[in-house]
């Protein structure tokens, strides 16, 4: 069985304590009940407490949890929150014996990496600190292998976060060793030999009207466009509705990849098109493609983030490998020209851009006014030798129409 599930825990002894999503509502509902029944403080006369017992505990966050005692110490207890795995030592003051919700079973289930060993044959400390930075409160994909002897046992599980394999990551990381590591190649993180190439983006038919972002502008006349995911999908075409999923579940990779961001090699090989991944100004990283390199000493290498179109030039240190699995998402930008306009050949504004000087920095700054923020169409023209489109700002109106009021552009039958 494959689901989904939330992260809660990584015990001491590396088990890992998922709480499927399918249960979240239930465990809302129970622990809103238990906040209206029990208030106040906890249990302040004498009380002998026995190993295993059932009682709720209020947390350091003032609220009502669901334990079981573990271990019983003068004052001070050893809990185990059902519903979550966390254990900690709390003052007897803190807890109340109790019998209700006795009879609902634990939300929260043990499990283990299915044929996994790790080093020393128990999990080191470092190796329990890393998966607790890396999967607590996370989402993950749960693949159940194997089922315990016993009801309270341990669930063996694969476990999968953004694409990728726990244990072959936890492998590859030399935490442990993965009798199937079969997909640990998936991480591709040390394929610098193979050229991969990004999958493109399908598109609409021609004539379609189909919503869409400027992610980024070269001139007024060629910008990048993402399909847009946002709003009533149900009124959409299949490719939006792909594009839509595809977005969103790199989204996730991609999150997931900036949190082991650090653990992926720099690149060795510069190769022109090479897919990559670069850090932004924003201090995040993106998927990315070399473009070439604009200096030796030290080296800066040109890069495009292809799911924006925009270009950075970075040094070596934030260029890293890109994990196989990020391929398999088509780029979310696309190069396209606007249709139905060309330069005022009268524009006397002086500035021009540097590199298309046909065109005016007025120009350009008005039509990132026109575009920038702002819920776009578009209808595809042509698709060959470049995709042309007529771009409509959120009036309906062509958005080069102000640019001709302006005098900056004129039309282009």
């Amino acid at each position: 069985k494959i689901f989904q599930a939330v992260v809660s825990y990584i015990g001491g002894d590396g088990t890992i304590y998922i709480i499927p999503k399918s249960f979240e509502t239930a465990l809302n509902k129970l622990m809103a009940e238990i906040q209206n029944t029990f208030k106040g403080l906890g249990l302040l006369i004498p009380y002998c407490w026995k190993k295993g017992e059932a009682c709720v505990v209020r947390g350091s966050d003032t609220v009502w949890y669901r334990a079981k005692i573990v271990e019983v110490s003068g004052s001070t207890l050893q809990v185990q929150y059902i519903d979550h795995g966390y254990i900690e030592s709390i003052p007897q003051c803190h807890l109340y014996p109790t019998t209700f919700y006795t009879g609902i079973p634990p939300f929260c289930i043990p499990c283990q990496l299915y044929k996994t060993l790790p080093i020393g044959n128990f999990w080191q400390q470092d190796a329990v600190d890393y998966l607790q930075e890396l999967l607590k409160n996370e989402e993950v994909e749960i693949h159940v292998e194997e089922l315990p002897d016993n009801p309270w046992g341990k669930l063996s599980i694969s476990l999968y976060f953004g694409g990728m394999s726990l244990s072959s990551f936890m492998a590859y990381q030399k935490y442990c060793v993965a009798e199937d590591c079969q997909d640990i190649q998936k991480l591709g993180v040390f394929e610098g030999d193979l050229s991969p190439s990004y999958l493109l983006q399908p598109l609409p038919f021609p004539g379609e009207t189909f919503p869409v972002t400027v992610t980024h502008l070269v001139s007024p006349k060629e910008v990048y466009i993402c399909l847009d995911s946002s709003g009533n999908l149900t009124k959409h075409s299949a490719t939006e509705r792909a594009a839509s999923h595809d977005s969103e579940s790199l989204n996730k990779a991609l999150k997931w990849c900036n949190k082991i961001v650090k653990t992926l090699p720099h690149l060795t090989n510069f190769k022109k098109e090479l897919p990559c991944l670069a850090e932004y100004v924003d201090g995040l990283w993106y998927r990315a493609k070399l473009l070439s390199i604009t200096q030796l000493v030290p080296v800066q290498i040109l890069v495009q983030f292809v799911d924006y179109g925009t270009y950075l030039v970075a040094p070596t240190s934030r260029l890293r490998h890109i994990p196989c699995h990020l391929l398999k998402y088509p780029v979310q930008a696309v190069r396209v020209l606007l249709a139905g306009f060309k330069p005022a050949s009268d524009d006397k504004n002086v500035e021009r851009i540097p590199y298309s000087p046909e065109w005016s920095l007025k120009a350009l700054w008005t039509m990132v006014d026109c575009v920038e923020g702002k819920r776009l169409s578009a209808s595809i023209l042509t698709l060959s030798p470049e995709v042309t489109i007529s771009l409509y700002g959120d009036d309906k109106n062509l958005v080069h129409l102000k640019l001709i009021e302006m005098g900056l552009a004129e039309l282009d039958e």
